[in-house]
């Protein structure tokens, strides 16, 4: 559990690209706490895929704005699970062997990984869809593949991308039931970037980027 029931706080950070001479503001002296256990509807930064040019990020006590490159890969394949929103299935795998990837380089034996993995495929409710292929599964099918490898190695936070922008509405309200269930019943921290209004009503708490400026 992190301190003070924070798992995530963003202090005071700024961040710009350049694109040629010209600077783009991105984020202006962002603060916020995002609480264990909390739905937000948000950021990359968080996930540690991109450096603050200034402030702090810290996730369940770690500054992860002070990591190096290898060390923060290693924190991120530890406590972040990330789901997106092409899935990024590797097509000539397995849906067992896809949510299976994240446990390669622990130290779980043939039988634990097997047992993690189809618990994680069991929970999104695929377990009768364990030897199927990317190719032989609907989009919400292998949005629920992606969604079980992100939960395979039970991560700290959950980091989604448009979790539903290549689904159709159907599909897409079953993504957003089983992230509410995730987040509901098993205390999962998720932080999602979305722009689909129904996505963003099943968090708890929505924010918006403008001109680098978060609002409620």
């Amino acid at each position: 559990m992190s301190q003070n029931g924070t798992m995530i706080k963003v202090d005071h950070v700024t961040k710009s690209y350049r694109r040629d001479s010209i600077e783009i503001p991105v984020l202006r002296d962002i603060s916020i706490d995002v609480p264990t256990g909390e739905f937000l509807a948000l950021m990359n930064l968080i996930a540690g895929i991109d450096r603050p040019n200034a402030g702090r990020v810290i996730v369940n006590g770690t500054d992860i704005s002070s990591l190096g490159e290898s060390e923060l890969a290693r924190w991120r394949s530890r406590h972040v699970g990330f789901i997106f929103q092409f899935y990024n299935l590797l097509p000539v795998l397995t849906a067992f062997e896809n949510v299976e990837l994240p446990l390669m380089l622990t130290g779980l034996s043939r039988k634990e990984k097997r047992e993690h993995v189809e618990a994680a495929l069991n929970l999104v409710g695929l377990g009768d869809r364990i030897h199927h292929y990317p190719k032989q599964l609907s989009g919400g099918q292998e949005q629920r593949v992606a969604i079980a490898r992100a939960i395979v190695t039970d991560p700290t936070i959950l980091v989604a991308d448009e979790p539903t922008g290549d689904l159709d509405k159907v599909s897409a309200g079953e993504i957003m039931n089983l992230l509410d269930r995730l987040n509901k019943e098993y205390r999962k921290t998720i932080v999602m970037v979305t722009h689909d209004p129904r996505a963003a009503e099943k968090a708890h708490k929505s924010m918006h980027l403008d001109k680098g400026e978060l609002t409620t």
